[in-house]
């Protein structure tokens, strides 16, 4: 597939990629060379990485636990501790290998320190392949608040390669599907039809397009002052409702992909009320998104603990939450402002 040039970086795909990260290093020459993993990338990634970057270089490893809890603040301190022990200067590089706690929490690690070294996205998730690595957002959580800290920052190059996609479990590669159906709804109709009518998906199809999707709207709208807003249809209530899981002791962790799903069915259902979108689409969503996602009945007691988490939506403005609502397919509407009464009917909407 075609290499796309997103905003300031590239973004390859397969054998040219590490071709080209390989060109990287060695026109940069740079001082050190650090990769950032889990325990899991580490075991199940890192030898495709090394496997296929074919070159000798003196590559040291960063290790941080796995998981959206650690992706705070803390975690950046042991890394920043870690290489600055390490000897990391301003001429350094970082490559993120990982889903998209590993490439938002690397890339604002890599930005900050010094004032910003060089960093390479590599994603080895579906979700962090077609929404995290691409469009220069970093960041982490405060708390279960999600991506309260960070800013944007253009990695040097992303490089998408399928092949980490078998090291997943299926609920992982079901997860990134939601950023896809995203797209599709609020952007290009043709892939949300692609994945309502076959389940016999061609992955590589809909990554490569999806990331040209993203790549379209940041290149008009970087700092997401009106169009990329669209990007998080799904998002205000699907963030809220993953918070909620987190923090929770007595319910089990949902994906983002299985949180944002929920997300979309809701956020379909306000814009029925609110801006005519087609009931019968609604319908349509959500039993697309139903036959992909496992239902999650959401407890009534619960509903007023998110609607508190959704106080706390980084795109609110003056104490009002704003979402991403449909007119229709590929037609939107942002900041859209939704009384807390329908926000409830909506999830009373999904659990039906």
């Amino acid at each position: 597939m075609q290499t796309i040039e997103a905003a300031t970086y590239p973004v390859h795909f397969y054998q040219k990629g590490y071709s080209a990260l390989s060109k990287l290093l060695t026109d940069k020459k740079y001082s050190s060379i650090f990769i950032l993993v889990d325990e899991n990338t580490l075991t199940h990634c890192y030898p495709v990485f090394l496997k296929n970057l074919q070159s000798n270089f003196d590559i040291q490893l960063i290790e941080i636990p796995s998981g959206e809890v650690h992706k705070n603040l803390e975690t950046c301190i042991a890394v920043w501790n870690k290489i600055t022990a390490l000897g990391a200067d301003r001429k350094s590089l970082l490559i993120t290998l990982g889903g998209g706690v590993i490439t938002d929490l690397g890339g604002f690690v890599a930005s900050c320190f010094k004032r910003g070294i060089d960093f390479v996205n590599i994603p080895t998730t579906l979700l962090s392949m077609v929404d995290a690595s691409v469009g220069g957002k970093t960041g982490v959580d405060l708390g279960v608040l999600k991506n309260q800290i960070g800013l944007f920052a253009n990695p040097q190059m992303v490089i998408v390669d399928d092949e980490y996609l078998n090291t997943l479990s299926p609920r992982e590669v079901t997860s990134g599907m939601a950023e896809i159906i995203k797209y599709g709804l609020t952007y290009d109709m043709k892939l949300f039809n692609q994945i309502k009518e076959s389940k016999e998906q061609q992955i590589n199809e809909l990554i490569h397009r999806s990331i040209e999707i993203k790549n379209e709207v940041v290149l008009q709208d970087p700092k997401e002052k009106h169009l990329r807003k669209i990007l998080n249809f799904g998002h205000t209530l699907g963030h809220a409702i993953e918070s909620f899981y987190l923090e929770s002791s007595t319910k089990e962790t949902l994906t983002h992909g299985e949180a944002i799903a929920i997300g979309m069915i809701c956020e379909s259902y306000i814009s029925s009320k609110l801006l005519n979108f087609s009931a019968l689409k609604v319908a349509e969503i959500k039993e697309t998104i139903l036959s992909i996602y496992p239902k999650i009945i959401l407890d009534k007691n619960d509903f007023y603990d998110i609607m508190e988490l959704l106080k706390h939506d980084k795109k609110n403005v003056s104490g009002n939450v704003n979402f991403v609502l449909l007119f229709d397919f590929e037609d939107y509407k942002i900041d859209c402002k939704v009384s807390d009464e329908l926000i409830i009917e909506s999830l009373e909407f999904y659990n039906l």
